[in-house]
């Protein structure tokens, strides 16, 4: 008996142990089960109290009266199925009739506390059928990526969103994204996350960064064209926009419009072309924006306005021509001049990291989800890299991207220099870098460490 006492008492220490240093492997040894079972167990108690119940049917009720039964109980929603996950638990929910997902929706505050679970999140699957995302620990406090992800040509992992699922950069479903924070917000690393999984991929990047390059030019030997200065960006831009053009003119070239060509195979951009003729995507990574919009001169304001109109055209017609914008920033508001109301609301894509006003949060998602930019200024300074993450469906969740330095996106991007596309179109802004040196041996690792 003395030994069994022992046993368990090294099991608690071990359990507490890990929950405190290591929450993941917590919830893999012991948490996942714990969770599982008290779910089960209060399951129909918690239901009731959350007022996630209906009354019995109709018949139901006529067939106690005729039997002579008791009355019976209200019914709550039926559990499908429940399956652990890495980070919580996933839980699918058919409803009863009468009962809506906004229900479960609005009463996720009151699961999570009576689940004893760390978050809860519900979204519809279809009519009828609710799935309840059940998060164990803070999984942004250590973003720890998943080893495998669903990946695509144009969708790459950028982050992990609080429910424990990853976050996509999907360039062919939002082809431009707008990214504002204040200054060490993790504006930064988040962009060295998408330069180092774009890094590996038939891509090409092209970026503007007006700090005199001290953020992308580190990077340069996987970029097709830089520019670290409002002169050059303008003439890149206009660079840009003529290979748009000019691809524009190939779609129409090969569009196949003959009447014995069938619908889905008629081209309408670069995607709908084979494999031999499809040009190279480009992905346009633009710094600190306000710096392409702010003028002190007559001269100055004509560079501006040049500059604006150019990211206004490709950001309303560059996604067929395969060209896409990450336009990163502190502030994009209408004090930056005209045109940049009309180029934000062409950025369908909104991630905004801790802000220092309200009017900044409400430049990302007051046009598109109102509580989303309450939630942005509620981002507390100690947690850098906490960011939220919106689109124009109305839709957002908090995200965090795993911690890449600057030293990692370097010898990520020095790997895979060899893949950097010679686009003729961008030739005159392609960097100009010495060969390196045999066999250099990094400073840190090559992969990206998890916060």
């Amino acid at each position: 008996m003395t030994g069994l006492t022992v046993a368990l008492l090294v099991v608690v220490a071990v359990a507490g142990l890990l929950r405190w240093l290591r929450p993941a492997w917590y919830w893999l040894t012991f948490g996942v089960t714990l969770a599982a079972l008290r779910v089960l167990v209060r399951y129909s108690s918690v239901m009731d109290a959350c007022r996630l119940t209906v009354p019995p049917s109709r018949w139901r009720l006529a067939l106690a009266r005729v039997t002579n039964r008791s009355v019976p109980e209200d019914r709550a929603p039926r559990i499908l199925r429940i399956r652990p996950t890495r980070t919580g638990l996933v839980l699918r929910l058919k409803l009863r009739p009468g009962q809506d997902a906004f229900d479960v929706s609005a009463a996720t505050d009151r699961l999570r506390h009576s689940f004893a679970m760390y978050g809860v999140t519900s979204r519809e699957v279809r009519s009828g059928v609710v799935e309840l995302r059940m998060t164990g620990y803070d999984v942004l406090k250590r973003v720890q990526m998943p080893a495998k992800v669903d990946c695509a040509p144009m969708r790459i992992p950028v982050a992990l969103r609080e429910d424990g699922a990853v976050h996509y950069r999907d360039y062919r479903a939002i082809p431009h994204a707008l990214t504002l924070g204040a200054t060490e917000s993790g504006k930064s690393v988040y962009q060295r996350n998408l330069v180092a999984e774009l890094a590996p991929r038939d891509v090409a990047l092209a970026g503007i960064d007006c700090k005199q390059g001290v953020e992308l030019f580190p990077l340069a030997r996987r970029f097709s064209a830089l520019a670290d200065n409002p002169d050059t960006a303008a003439d890149l831009l206009d660079a840009l926009v003529s290979r748009m053009e000019g691809v524009y003119q190939l779609i129409r070239a090969e569009q196949r419009i003959a009447a014995d060509v069938p619908d889905a195979e008629i081209a309408a951009d670069i995607w709908d072309l084979s494999p031999d003729l499809r040009p190279t995507p480009v992905v346009v990574l633009v710094d600190e924006v306000a710096e392409l919009a702010l003028f002190a001169n007559k001269e100055e304001e004509k560079r501006r306005d040049r500059i604006i109109t150019a990211l206004a055209r490709l950001a309303q017609l560059g996604r067929a021509a395969g060209i896409y914008l990450e336009v990163c920033g502190q502030r994009f508001g209408s004090e930056l001049g005209k045109g940049i109301t009309m180029l934000r609301a062409q950025l369908t894509g909104r991630t905004a990291h801790r802000v220092n006003d309200e009017s900044s949060a409400n430049m990302a998602f007051g046009d598109i989800a109102p509580d989303a930019a309450l939630a942005a200024i509620q981002i507390p300074a100690d947690t850098p890299g906490i960011a939220i993450a919106g689109d124009a469906t109305g839709g957002w969740a908090r995200i965090r991207a795993p911690h890449t330095s600057l030293r990692q996106a370097v010898n990520i991007c020095n790997r895979y220099a060899h893949l950097t596309p010679d686009l003729p179109e961008l030739s005159p802004f392609r960097p100009v870098l010495p060969h390196p040196a045999k066999d250099p041996a990094p400073a840190v690792e090559n992969v990206p460490a998890a916060v």
